[in-house]
């Protein structure tokens, strides 16, 4: 399955107080070479520095590349404030920020520091509406309301709305979350640790589903393909792992054949030599691969 969006690339940035530099250097490695940049979200993680504080310092370094939570706590960020700061985010970049959404996980962490500790039903749920409570909070409507199980708006005057049609990107994998994903939602955001390429067509499948069910067309949801590993100089039988001609062939084969369109890769340590043989290697290759490919029909 092959949706024919163009193919984008980006960097999975961890953000560790420790390696402040590193994160800046991997957004000036990305910036006009790549299209994204992804950076972790757990609050909870004493040696991390929060993230949309961070994805402001980077979007400030930068010029071009868009970047986004990949993907944002929900638990720990109520989605009304969120919607506002992405506004924000927006407003300063001109319009490259986009919105990475998840349903929450390690929920001891999460409770130890304030959040509520949901069951999967109730993270699903606060993600739909969630997802309802952001978009009413950039529509520009004088006063809206909502209300939910987990979320209420009471007349809110919502704003500020932001410069461009925000992404909505959710990281889920269950099968009625995806339906909900393709009908209400802009991307999918999985990760290969989560999600390796075999188990990822029947997703598709649900996601196209929900999609036609709303009238909306499965082409037009971007398909975010989180990938860890190793790029190396000798052959490998393990998947994201391997030379550069490997990389080629598998990424390749992931949007002709299976139906992903965005990479974001995510080395050990984010290492920057990784990172730089990404950027400068791999990616032209595949997307010189991929328009052969689809040229030759």
């Amino acid at each position: 399955m092959d949706y024919r969006r163009p193919v984008a690339f980006g960097l999975f940035v961890t953000p560790s107080a420790a390696a402040l530099d590193n994160c800046f250097a991997l957004a000036a490695l990305a910036d006009g070479k790549v299209e994204f940049l992804g950076v972790q979200d757990h609050p909870y993680q004493q040696a991390f520095v929060d993230t949309f504080t961070l994805i402001g310092a980077l979007l400030d370094r930068t010029e071009e590349v868009r970047v986004f939570p990949d993907v944002a706590n929900l638990p720990l960020r109520p989605p009304a404030v969120m919607a506002q700061a992405a506004a924000t985010l927006d407003l300063l970049s001109e319009g490259r920020f986009e919105l990475g959404l998840g349903a929450g996980a390690f929920w001891p962490a999460i409770a130890a520091m304030g959040g509520p500790e949901r069951s999967p039903g109730e993270a699903a749920g606060a993600l739909r509406e969630a997802v309802e409570v952001i978009r009413l909070m950039w529509s520009g409507e004088r006063s809206v309301r909502f209300r939910g199980e987990h979320y209420r708006l009471d007349g809110v005057h919502p704003g500020p709305r932001p410069a461009h049609d925000i992404g909505v990107w959710l990281g889920v994998g269950g099968p009625k979350l995806l339906r909900f994903l393709g009908g209400n939602a802009d991307g999918w955001a999985p990760s290969n640790s989560f999600f390796p390429p075999a188990t990822l067509p029947e997703r598709h499948a649900a996601i196209d589903d929900g999609a036609r069910a709303a009238g909306r067309d499965p082409a037009s949801i971007r398909r975010v393909y989180n990938i860890f590993g190793s790029i190396d100089d000798q052959p490998s039988d393990e998947a994201f792992h391997g030379t550069v001609e490997q990389w080629t062939e598998q990424l390749t084969g992931l949007v002709v054949d299976t139906g992903m369109d965005t990479f974001v890769f995510g080395a050990e340590n984010d290492d920057y030599e990784q990172c730089r043989r990404f950027v400068d290697e791999i990616a032209p290759r595949v997307r010189q691969r991929v328009a052969e490919v689809r040229a030759s029909g």
